[in-house]
């Protein structure tokens, strides 16, 4: 069997005509939701974009113990499985936090990679010294603050966070002159390459990664003439993840930008499906589509991710899949509910791969062929941020009284955060502890957290503004209007406190979302001079 997966980024499935989208032109997304099963109910787990791909590898939700971080020694990764077994695999990404010290191991699962540059804040060329000023003629400040040192040249170290990172994004700009250095441009290149030098072989697994649609919404000029939004003023492409404050012009502008990109992304796949067509990869490939999570355009007044509510448009996504053994369904639509971490368990057992008892995730395989209920429910979250459960029915989301996170600790055998290693003071504070039961019996580090390093911290947030709500998903799909049932309220968190026991959650984790529970049969053994995690 062989096996192509393609993942996007910040995909919303509503920008899908497939999915009920109107706002862009998606024909080729939609034209493979004619022939692959698609799934209605498919939701994200743990948040952003580095541990949801923890979730994908290990098939298990990593949110209840670390932030952002790299693959630990005890994670069953997906990737390595299927090299155990045969199973060639390789990656093809320009998903540049996978060579940041938070993204180690994902990459190194494969047994090959290439990577293309030039996404996000990883600049296409080395400015020791960029336009500054000219950067901030071009760029609204709002999107791309810039803040050069007093002295010295702009490097990582010496300049402010955000202004170094759009600075790299606006170099970028500057060297996209033809559609073919557009990253996604590379990333389908380099995949089509991939297919032809491998045409004759069978047993391999092809992962297919585009940073696009994240932000900054770049795209060439001929997706970008078909969502003009008739604004003239500087660039606006990078939303920062906040609250909306801008003109309803600048919103259209910023909604035309992401379109654009849903538009480039949905025609560079249409050349795969066109390439599935002319050399018969129907008969004996699979093929696979979906996104880590979605992204707030505006829709209940924010932004982006991250700090606010898991709303349906980050946390509902789109899932598509093809299986030569099941064409007769194609067209074919399941209503029950999946998740992120299935997908692991999904693709081992494609290639006849054994699936690790530490998975929490379910194979999708058999839902290829008949409908049919998988979970009762499901939990999704970001460490340190709310939890949100749901039952396909009900959306629930669970903040904490104590916004802060002080309470919490990270529990990792690799201390580094998205682009750092942790700081000695946070380090000072480690003791070892455990095991959980999927770490393989291997004690962990335990971490006090430091609030400005959780995801929300580290985009300089805050959750002060936000509440538990529960939302009714069949009459107001839309979230607009909190239920106040507390029998639903108290059901939903029963489903909480059953899914922290599945994936053997710290006991301070109960604490602080105020759940109360037996956790004496879940006790590890701790050995001598070790804490307890649980």
């Amino acid at each position: 069997m062989r096996t192509v997966f393609v993942l996007f980024d910040s995909l919303n499935r509503l920008a899908l005509g497939a999915y009920g989208g109107t706002a862009v032109e998606t024909p080729n997304f939609d034209r493979f939701a004619q022939r692959a099963v698609t799934f209605d109910k498919h939701y994200v787990g743990s948040l952003p974009c580095m541990p949801a791909r923890r979730d994908m590898h290990t098939g298990r939700l990593n949110f209840m113990h670390r932030h952002w971080g790299p693959l630990e020694p005890f994670d069953e990764s997906f990737a390595k499985i299927l090299s155990g077994g045969g199973v060639y695999s390789h990656l093809i990404s320009d998903h540049l936090h996978y060579f940041e010290d938070g993204g180690w191991g994902y990459a190194n699962a494969f047994d090959s990679w290439d990577f293309i540059r030039g996404q996000e804040y990883d600049a296409l060329k080395a400015l020791a010294a960029p336009p500054v000023e000219r950067y901030r003629q071009k760029f609204d400040p709002r999107h791309y603050p810039m803040s050069p040192p007093s002295n010295g040249s702009m490097t990582r170290g010496n300049t402010d966070k955000t202004s170094w990172k759009r600075s790299r994004a606006a170099i970028t700009h500057d060297f996209l002159t033809e559609e073919a250095d557009f990253p996604t441009a590379k990333c389908f290149a380099a995949a089509f390459e991939f297919l032809d030098l491998n045409a004759d072989a069978d047993d391999w697994f092809l992962q297919l990664e585009c940073f696009d649609p994240h932000e900054p919404f770049v795209a060439p000029e001929r997706f970008k003439e078909a969502y003009k939004s008739g604004y003239n003023g500087k660039i606006l492409d990078w939303p920062h993840y906040e609250k909306v404050s801008n003109s309803s012009q600048e919103i259209a502008e910023i909604r035309g930008n992401y379109a654009a990109l849903v538009a480039m992304c949905d025609e560079y796949f249409g050349k795969l499906l066109d390439h599935f067509d002319a050399h018969g990869l129907w008969d004996d490939t699979c093929l696979i589509l979906t996104t880590d999570h979605g992204f707030l355009l505006s829709e209940h007044e924010w932004w982006g991710k991250n700090r606010m509510p898991y709303y349906e448009e980050i946390s509902h996504i789109p899932l598509m899949i093809w299986h030569p053994g099941h064409a007769d369904q194609s067209g074919s639509r399941r209503k029950n509910l999946t998740q992120t971490p299935d997908l692991m368990p999904t693709i081992l057992e494609i290639h006849n791969c054994q699936v690790p008892p530490s998975v929490t995730g379910a194979s999708l395989k058999p839902l290829l062929g008949d409908d049919a209920p998988v979970h009762e429910s499901l939990a999704l979250g970001m460490f340190a941020g709310p939890v949100c459960v749901t039952d396909g029915k009900y959306s629930y989301f669970r903040y904490p009284d104590d916004l802060s996170g002080e309470n919490l600790n990270l529990y990792t055998l690799m201390p580094t955060h998205l682009s750092s290693h942790f700081e000695i003071s946070e380090l000072k504070t480690s003791v070892l502890a455990g095991p959980f039961d999927f770490t393989k019996g291997a004690p962990l580090l335990k971490i006090k957290l430091d609030p400005k390093n959780t995801q929300v911290g580290n985009d300089g947030q805050t959750l002060e503004d936000c509440v538990s709500a529960l939302y009714d998903l069949e009459r107001d799909p839309g979230q607009t209007t909190p239920v106040p049932d507390e029998a639903v309220i108290g059901r939903l968190t029963d489903r909480i406190t059953y899914h922290f026991i599945q994936h053997d959650a710290p006991k301070e984790l109960y604490a602080h979302f105020g759940l109360e529970t037996d956790r004496e049969a879940h006790q590890g053994t701790a050995g001598p001079g070790i804490e307890r995690a649980i």
